[in-house]
């Protein structure tokens, strides 16, 4: 493949935006484009979302600012091979530093490829799914953050007198019921709810989505919402006032066939009691 077919993929597109007009195409995502005689014809962004992506043996949930786009051809043009998509955009992020996770089929034995780079200090996902042959591919990115944490402790107690329970971006370790540092926000505000409202009980509780097993991941969310019970009471919160429950996958807030769905079912939620 010449050099001078990849230029056009490997620097991050500094073109200002559309107009939004009806008919106008979304914006273009940062660091890569789109091939050429493709149009974008589906965008669903997200300002902060999770998506599964395949290493090859298993999913990674990976977190933070999405762009999900679909590219199909533009009529009256010749389509590119599933190799050359998967190419250019291999190519294209070995050139700003990054790495091939995975090129290969996924589950079902459709073409993908998942590639990993750092821009700016910030990680990035991106899965790349060609479909019909290379008459359109879906691109899914990933700029790796956590959640900014918008509730207050007063926030708090009025969703928990209005609705008597609120979910949390608590965040742990892979697997494990390790509470991560990016969780600092969430547990400070929780604790200041506690303090500032002695008479207040509450149960946390630990969901998982519905992938795996169904007795490992009750196990799982028990053992998590018991790591912010030993958070809130490391911090003076009396135990008395906290319980811990793990439901596992048996409460979904949504579809678990979907990324989106499985997403908001994984969550710890402060219930009053």
């Amino acid at each position: 493949m010449k050099a001078r077919a990849l230029a056009w993929l490997i620097l991050p597109i500094m073109i200002a935006a559309p107009s939004r007009a009806q008919d106008a195409p979304p914006p273009p995502i940062p660091y890569l484009s789109m091939l050429p005689n493709y149009e974008d014809i589906v965008q669903n962004d997200k300002e902060f979302d999770a998506f599964e992506f395949w290493n090859g043996k298993a999913k990674v949930s990976v977190e933070g600012k999405l762009w999900d786009r679909l590219y199909h051809i533009k009529e009256g043009v010749t389509r590119a091979s599933v190799l050359q998509i998967k190419r250019n955009y291999s190519n294209a992020v070995k050139a700003m530093g990054g790495s091939v996770v995975f090129d290969g089929l996924y589950e079902g034995g459709s073409p993908v490829l998942v590639l990993k780079a750092s821009k700016a200090g910030k990680e990035i996902w991106i899965q790349i799914n060609p479909e019909g042959e290379g008459y359109e591919y879906h691109l899914y990115m990933i700029e790796k953050e956590a959640m900014a944490q918008d509730i207050t402790a007063s926030g708090l107690m009025k969703a928990l007198e209005s609705e008597g329970r609120v979910a949390l971006d608590v965040r742990f370790a892979t697997s494990k019921a390790d509470i991560l540092p990016e969780s600092k926000s969430v547990l400070d505000q929780m604790i200041a709810l506690m303090k500032e409202n002695p008479t207040l009980k509450v149960s946390i509780e630990g969901h998982t989505d519905g992938a795996g097993n169904a007795a490992a991941n009750k196990s799982l969310s028990e053992k998590r919402a018991q790591s912010v019970v030993a958070a809130l009471k490391a911090a003076g919160v009396g135990a008395e006032r906290m319980g811990a429950v793990g439901w596992g996958s048996e409460k979904p807030v949504a579809d678990n066939k979907t990324e989106e769905g499985r997403a908001k079912n994984r969550r710890v939620e402060l219930v009053k009691r």
